[in-house]
């Protein structure tokens, strides 16, 4: 009796509130542990775990809130703290509550036709609908989904190696929801959605959101679970004096903190251990202090270490089956053996399977099943996509539940400038499923100097052809030698005239992908040329045409595309093969011979690495030629110049204005070195050298005529797009030119 008194007193100082009378009466004491939300300052509940099993504790329950709930839930199916601490300092959280994704989940349509726009605006019933959160929370839940793959069977969490409950806010009644039932990483993460952050999540029904906002601290829900000591660690930020309501952040946390702290003293009293590390120094998003955290946390238990040990003491070591903690499986290959999916209205099962990459039956590792899940997610197709490895007696069954977006249709808008096309503002209107299922609408209306057009409508089927039809127009202005395209007598001066080039061509092909990168189209066109110069002769204005024909033509392009970026890519590589046969030609104008049908092919191949994390090489090789006799030099290849959305056969080369170099065939490669002196901004040097000519073999010296260029620039990545500066020179010609480009290409 004495020693259980000496126990008592020792055990009410500082945060200690434990009773007599539970240490007297109980030969066993069953201990519930409460941890609270609080973000990243979350993490001081692993440095508290860390002591509480070096002090011996056999936790018998477990509850907590928002990433309370998160480690808790963790600790619960199996995770020991050593183990823990390990996983919160190897996760990069920013990055995963943005819901950033690699360029590599993205189609090759959506990288060929949606990286041009600054700013993206969903429309709903004709208004512009703001986000309900920054972020979907797929790469959040694929975490928690990963973690805790070894528990997916368990639905009950009373049947968690250590029985667990959270609690989530009901968004509609703004009620608590006590989570306790139903599948373990969509249970926490609801709890842990936090409001604007995260979306909230729907769970039979129910809107859940952050259960920090009405019970950050259940030590009230785990006082019914019958335990006999109740351990809680809080790590909630304490309101915040007048001079510190000096920022929107702050003033935003202090109105969310009112609600938690809405009967908090009361909750507090109910634990019979209370602690509460010393983070008043961090943040709910200081998520790069893990380790400083965790050791935060560490440091308030260790004070509690005698007291921990006491408790132990009065524990008995018994091992159960429903308590035993066991390291949870990290499967490098999964057996599917069935796939259920749920959910999908207006996409089909072959769309589905084809983004994810599996089929119903077969292996595949758990790393590619989570890629797969990211394209399904670059789609921008799904709200929320949630996945259940369900284990039967030979392999796994997925059960696969989506949620469609709601809104479909979409306004985006973007601006560039560069020395070809000059200003341009463009506006685009998306929708999506639009006639058919898988389908994608898109118009760009480009504005400025250059009136331009781009349509696009492609029905994708997944492992089957898909179809799709574009249009588009294109015109510029510009200074181009008169030989670029037509012939001169040897009398004649090659000097520049401004030239008009218009291009309206309309396309229908059918695609297969192959995976996200690799992409084989077929198909034909109408393609209407008219380019021609004006000449004022006596106050009359004369048009003389290089080409004013419509062709019909038939084309094939094979693509890969695995850049880890499209304009300053640091790893990866690019193909793209063409071949175009020019069939048949409108009434020709201005033109001494008729038209015949040929041939051309082009490629370009391309290939980045980079050295350390800033030094970068990028070589561009590319080529085509003429096969067959092509009458129109308008049909040449045309170097020179700097742009990423030259049209038809004009192609950058840098040290030469645009189309001065101009023949039926070309050979061309581009060396890159590129420095990122600190984040998203470049330092670069290229040097290019091609052969131009109709004869580009020249009988085995293809490098003799060959042509020089060089160029160093500066480029930044910012929202609206790259901007870059470069200045270019020749050791052939005397010219220096400077090109100067603002925002995404278009």
């Amino acid at each position: 009796m004495l020693r259980n008194l000496l126990i008592c007193i020792l055990l009410m100082q500082g945060h200690n509130m434990l009773s007599q009378d539970t240490i007297v009466r109980k030969d066993d004491m069953k201990v519930g542990l409460v941890l609270s939300g609080g973000g990243a300052k979350g993490f001081a509940h692993v440095g508290v775990l860390k002591v509480l099993e070096e002090a011996g504790i056999r936790i018998d329950y477990i509850g907590g809130t928002s990433m309370g709930a998160i480690i808790g839930a963790l600790y619960s199916s199996g995770y020991s703290a050593k183990e823990l601490d390990s996983l919160m300092k190897s996760y990069n959280f920013i990055e995963l509550m943005q819901d950033n994704l690699p360029r590599r989940s993205k189609s090759i349509y959506q990288k060929e036709n949606t990286e041009k726009y600054a700013l993206s605006l969903p429309l709903k019933n004709g208004k512009v609908a703001l986000p309900s959160a920054l972020s979907k929370g797929q790469n959040v839940f694929n975490m928690l989904s990963e973690l805790t793959e070894h528990v997916h069977n368990v639905d009950d969490f009373s049947a968690l190696p250590i029985p667990f409950f959270c609690i989530a806010t009901n968004l509609v009644t703004g009620e608590q929801e006590v989570l306790e039932t139903g599948f373990l990483p969509e249970a926490i993460r609801a709890s842990g959605s936090f409001p604007t952050l995260l979306d909230p999540v729907e769970i039979h029904g129910k809107l859940l959101t952050d259960g920090g906002v009405v019970n950050n601290f259940p030590a009230d829900i785990m006082r019914r679970k019958g335990v006999d000591i109740i351990i809680g660690v809080d790590v909630q930020d304490k309101l915040k004096d007048k001079e510190d309501l000096n920022t929107a952040s702050n003033i935003l946390m202090q109105i969310v903190n009112f609600q938690m702290y809405d009967g908090a003293a009361l909750k507090r009293k109910e634990a019979d251990l209370y602690m509460h590390p010393d983070i008043s120094n961090y943040n709910v998003v200081s998520f790069e202090l893990a380790e400083e955290i965790i050791d935060k946390g560490e440091a308030i238990a260790r004070k509690q270490l005698t007291y921990l040990k006491e408790i132990s003491e009065k524990q008995k070591k018994i091992a159960r089956n429903n308590t035993k903690r066991r390291k949870p499986l990290k499967k490098e290959m999964l057996f599917i053996n069935g796939l259920k999916i749920s959910g999908n209205k207006n996409y089909t099962e072959e769309y589905i399977l084809d983004k994810i990459n599996i089929h119903k039956i077969g292996y595949i590792t758990h790393q590619k099943f989570i890629e797969g899940i990211n394209r399904l997610s670059a789609t921008g197709n799904f709200k929320s996509i949630q996945y259940k490895f369900v284990q039967q007696k030979k392999g796994t069954e997925v059960h696969l539940d989506l949620k469609e977006e709601e809104v479909i249709t979409f306004l985006q808008i973007s601006a560039h400038f560069d020395d070809l096309f000059k200003t341009g503002v463009l506006l685009n209107m998306t929708s999506k499923h639009w006639l058919f299922k898988n389908d994608v609408i898109s118009g760009d209306l480009i504005l400025g100097d250059n009136v331009r057009y781009n349509f696009d409508y492609f029905i994708d089927n997944g492992f089957h052809w898909s179809y799709g039809i574009n249009s588009n127009y294109n015109s510029f202005d510009k200074a181009i030698l008169r030989s670029t395209f037509a012939e001169l007598t040897d009398t004649e001066i090659d000097d520049k005239t401004i030239t008009k080039y218009n291009d309206f061509t309309t396309q229908l092909f059918v695609q297969t992908s192959f995976s996200n990168s690799f992409a084989l189209r077929l198909g034909v066109e109408s393609k209407y040329l008219r380019v021609f110069t004006e000449n004022i002769t006596n106050n009359e204005t004369t048009k003389s045409f290089y080409d004013n024909n419509t062709y019909v033509n038939a084309f094939a392009e094979i693509r890969v595309d695995t850049y880890d970026n499209s304009l300053f890519p640091k790893k990866g590589f690019y193909l793209d093969i063409n071949y175009k046969g020019y069939l048949l030609s409108s009434k020709s104008h201005q033109l001494e011979n008729k038209f015949n049908p040929f041939t051309q092919l082009k490629g370009e191949l391309g290939l980045a690495y980079t050295f350390g994390n800033r030094f970068t090489a990028h070589l561009i090789s590319e080529g085509g030629v003429t096969i067959g006799e092509n009458n129109n030099k308008v049909h040449n290849f045309h170097l020179g110049g700097y742009n990423e959305n030259f049209v038809n056969n004009f192609t950058s080369f840098y040290g030469y204005d645009v189309g001065s170099l101009s023949k039926g065939a070309y050979l061309k490669s581009a060396l890159t070195f590129r420095y990122e002196l600190f984040e998203k901004n470049h330092l670069s040097f290229t040097t290019n050298v091609a052969r131009v000519d109709d004869d580009i073999f020249n009988r085995g010296a293809i490098f003799q005529d060959t042509k020089l260029g060089y160029a160093v620039g500066y480029g930044l990545e910012s929202v609206i797009g790259p901007i870059e500066i470069k200045y270019t020179w020749s050791p052939d010609t005397s010219q220096n030119i400077w090109f100067f480009n603002v925002g995404f290409w278009f």
